[in-house]
């Protein structure tokens, strides 16, 4: 059996998507409020801060799959994200089960500079040294050998369904509502976003990949990676709406912080918006050359066919 732990977000749906089509029908779906994806699924509820729910969570697993997000309040990430880690590898230990943690690069340094595997963990405030701190428990687990893992690492999101990221709701989200897109600080810098379907797909690719155990891999994104204004100009030609967007400055952003815990939570992450962000998945290409990696055009015509449809509901 394969488990997917926090499978009520899009990245654990659309696992529960991969792994059942390209793996397994035994899959077990964990949340506080799991619903099923395939017909198949197994339902199991837990809250993850609990040790013992976490463990009878994971037991009879052969596979494991940490995909849980909390909501963007540093403050509850930096309380409950070590409880869920330190559970998560306790109960794995237990029950002899390989885990595969999705992970994200707020601990990365917020430069110019590519960013692979091996970049160092340089976290920029509250969020990114959590993050920092949990991989870092993960990976002590892996070097001492109690535990079978292997660590995901996507950089920021853009994609259909639920998928929750700043480029969905400042630009895509507003474009599709034919309202102006919100760039952070600069319009003239490449961002490296993965497409939420594809960081599943392939996730589920390396952990059914025994030799891609005891590594970290950076999961695949489109490598012409385009500027906001590019963006914003192919997503409204796809849209079939104006590319019109403003671009927020820091003092804006300072001020809209002051009514908006979530602005003022995304804070840390703005010197990310000042530099080009690349984020290099060379590692994953030559390991798996077979894999299809979604373009932006394909993408964004995804997002778009699927908000048409929900109109005409």
């Amino acid at each position: 059996m394969q488990t997917i732990l926090g499978a009520s977000g899009q990245i654990g749906r659309e696992l529960a998507v991969c792994l059942n089509r390209d793996f397994t029908k035994d899959i077990r779906l964990v949340s506080r409020r799991p619903q099923k994806v395939n017909e198949t699924d197994t339902l199991f509820q837990a809250d993850l801060l609990d040790p013992e729910q976490t463990r009878r969570a994971v037991e009879g697993s052969e596979i494991v799959y940490l995909t849980a997000g909390l909501p963007m309040d540093t403050q509850l990430w930096i309380v409950h994200w070590p409880i869920i880690m330190r559970n998560v590898i306790a109960a794995c230990e237990i029950h002899g089960a390989k885990l595969v943690y999705f992970d994200n690069t707020y601990m990365y340094p917020q430069t110019s500079d590519p960013q692979y595997e091996n970049a160092p963990f340089i976290p920029n405030g509250g969020k990114g040294q959590v993050r920092a701190q949990i991989t870092t428990l993960l990976l002590e687990a892996m070097a001492k050998g109690t535990i079978d893992a292997v660590i995901c690492r996507a950089p920021e999101f853009y994609g259909p369904g639920k998928t929750q990221s700043i480029t969905n709701s400042t630009i895509l989200d507003k474009l599709l509502a034919g309202e102006s897109a919100r760039v952070f600080l600069r319009d003239d810098v490449k961002r490296s976003l993965i497409y939420t379907p594809d960081a599943s797909r392939a996730m589920a690719l390396i952990g059914n990949t025994p030799d891609a155990y005891g590594q970290t891999w950076h999961l695949p994104c489109d490598d012409n990676r385009r500027t906001y204004r590019e963006l914003i100009t192919l997503a409204a030609t796809i849209f079939g709406t104006q590319p019109n967007y403003r671009i927020l400055k820091r003092w804006q952003l300072w001020l809209a912080g002051r009514f908006s815990l979530k602005v003022r939570d995304a804070a840390e992450l703005l010197p990310r918006y000042e530099s080009d962000n690349i984020f290099v998945s060379d590692k994953f290409k030559a390991r798996f050359p077979d894999f299809k990696i979604t373009a932006f055009e394909e993408g964004l015509e995804t997002i778009w066919q699927e908000r048409k449809q929900a109109k005409e509901k």
